[in-house]
């Protein structure tokens, strides 16, 4: 089974991190989920429905476990406890500044951080328009340090007509760097 950490912080685009957990809990993975308080905040206004109730408020799914982001002793903050990836859906520039400074100061930074150390993958979306210099340099730091940075920018070429069908395409390029095998999104000539 694999084993992935989701991190939602406080930038727009909670329904990324929602359909992510969707496809990865139809494919029985084990996630850890941690969220910022803003990410609480965001996911309730755009989602309109309270995260705890989505996630379950400390109640695991077979699948999903939720862990309070200031509980720096949770298993996601060590680096002897195996994982096959974190995702950072939607990324907040803070967050992103944090974690390419090595900032720990909550449990979604030091499993950042830790993903780093230990070579793990690492994917950050960073949901912000315009970026400023400062954004672009974080950017490209923490990818010079490992980390893949997959902003959300949908692809026209599959004739979207929905949401979803923007929401997919980019849910679908983090799971294709995840190596997880989907169909949720119409490939380039397919």
């Amino acid at each position: 089974m694999k084993r992935y950490i989701v991190g939602i912080t406080g930038a727009s685009g909670s329904i990324y991190a929602k359909r992510l957990l969707e496809v990865l809990e139809a494919k029985e993975a084990e996630v850890y989920v941690t969220v910022t308080e803003a990410g609480r905040q965001v996911w309730n206004d755009e989602l309109e429905v309270n995260i705890r109730q989505q996630l379950g408020d400390n109640k695991d799914s077979n699948s999903i476990i939720y862990l309070d982001n200031q509980n720096l002793s949770a298993p996601i903050a060590s680096g002897s406890f195996q994982t096959d990836g974190m995702i950072v859906i939607p990324c907040s520039m803070a967050t992103l500044a944090s974690i390419t400074q090595g900032h720990s100061s909550n449990l979604l930074e030091r499993a950042a951080d830790v993903a780093l150390k230990e070579k793990r993958q690492l994917i950050a979306v960073p949901r912000e328009t315009p970026l400023n210099t400062i954004h672009l340099e974080n950017m490209l730091k923490l990818s010079k340090l490992g980390a893949d940075i997959i902003p959300p920018m949908p692809a026209f070429y599959n004739q979207p007509e929905t949401i979803d069908d923007l929401v997919n395409f980019v849910v679908g390029r983090v799971l294709d760097r995840l190596g997880v095998e989907h169909d949720i999104y119409q490939r380039w000539k397919d």
